[in-house]
């Protein structure tokens, strides 16, 4: 009967403790899933900043290559025509882009179609835009990590709920063996949740 006794008190004194750490870690991947929650939405609007920049970049690369090309067109014209006077006033209106790829153009005999399709070409704007989609697609998957780790850390508190569950369940009017079993499962699992967890990242 005494023996009775401190197995009864051993197993509450395991229970409260299992109860204990479980609600702690419970609480603890509750915050973890929020932080990250967080960072995802942190990362998916600094990718929406990100690709309204690119578009702007893009858009002032598109003026100036219109620009450009008007003014090559006018400057054609005026070669075709022989109007030396009016090809030298156009050639002072060349964009510094324009004007590399231009220079480049006539180095290699004019052998492309244009001054606009060398690649010492780069309008105001490419390089950029380029850089800024670039740092969009980077966000955008980080966003979609950030969510994930959130969603570890939700599936573990239920797991964690789990566990609390069962070792409730251990403290029903039960037969010794069920108690046991339900209590020793629980603990199998809360052990299976610790290790899974000492693998996530963590967010402060």
């Amino acid at each position: 009967m005494e023996e009775e006794s401190r197995l009864h008190k051993a197993f509450d004194v395991v229970t409260v403790f299992v109860l204990s750490i479980i609600a702690v870690l419970t609480a603890w991947c509750g915050f973890e899933a929020s932080k990250w929650g967080g960072e995802m939405s942190i990362s998916f609007s600094q990718a929406s900043s990100a690709r309204i920049q690119a578009a702007a970049a893009d858009g002032e690369a598109r003026d100036a290559r219109l620009y450009d090309l008007t003014i090559y067109a006018q400057w054609v014209l005026a070669e075709a025509d022989g109007r030396e006077e009016l090809v030298a006033f156009i050639e002072e209106r060349f964009s510094p882009e324009f004007r590399i790829a231009f220079d480049a153009w006539e180095e290699d005999g004019r052998s492309e179609r244009g001054p606009m399709v060398m690649t010492e070409y780069v309008p105001p704007g490419t390089l950029e835009s380029q850089e800024l989609s670039e740092r969009a697609d980077a966000k955008f998957d980080e966003a979609l990590v950030n969510n994930q780790r959130g969603d570890n850390y939700s599936l573990l508190t239920v797991l964690f709920a789990l566990v609390l569950f069962l070792t409730a369940m251990s403290q029903r009017d039960l037969s010794r063996g069920a108690r046991m079993s339900l209590l020793t499962l629980a603990i199998v699992v809360a052990l299976g949740g610790c290790v899974v967890l000492l693998t996530f990242p963590i967010k402060i």
